[in-house]
């Protein structure tokens, strides 16, 4: 079951999460799995830094997020805990901060993109956010 895919920042990969535990990499230049990669529970949103360095995956029954290099397609560090059932994620156009849209805690997480921890409380939203693509703005 396909869920999530991203396309970094020079077009050359696809990240796509599958609902069974991982997400592939593929070449866009022969439409090849490159790789595939065990990341959490239920994987659902992704999205690419703006440098193309980084991926990060939601884990929607996991409650948390996976970050994976994408030098080595290696998922980086433990999951990042955030809310319950968190399905969309996006990046701001500096890279530095991440939000994932958690709706079953009808709130926003945001990550920290240099220490890949959860800064402050999460914000309150109302009921079950469930944003799928970039859903914030450049600022």
């Amino acid at each position: 079951m396909t869920r999530g895919v991203a396309v970094n920042p020079a077009g050359t990969r696809i990240y796509v999460a599958s609902g069974y535990g991982s997400i592939s990499v593929i070449d866009t230049a022969n439409n090849k799995v490159l790789d595939s990669r065990r990341v959490g529970k239920s994987p659902f949103g992704v999205v690419v830094d703006p440098t193309g360095t980084r991926v990060y995956v939601t884990n929607g029954e996991g409650d948390n997020v996976s970050v994976i290099d994408t030098a080595t397609n290696k998922v980086i560090g433990p999951p990042i805990p955030v809310g319950k059932a968190p399905w969309g994620v996006a990046v701001n156009p500096a890279g530095t901060r991440v939000y994932v849209a958690n709706s079953l805690s009808d709130n926003v997480s945001v990550i920290d993109t240099e220490t890949n921890t959860v800064i402050g409380a999460p914000i309150l939203v109302g009921s079950g956010p469930y944003a799928f693509g970039q859903f914030i703005g450049g600022q």
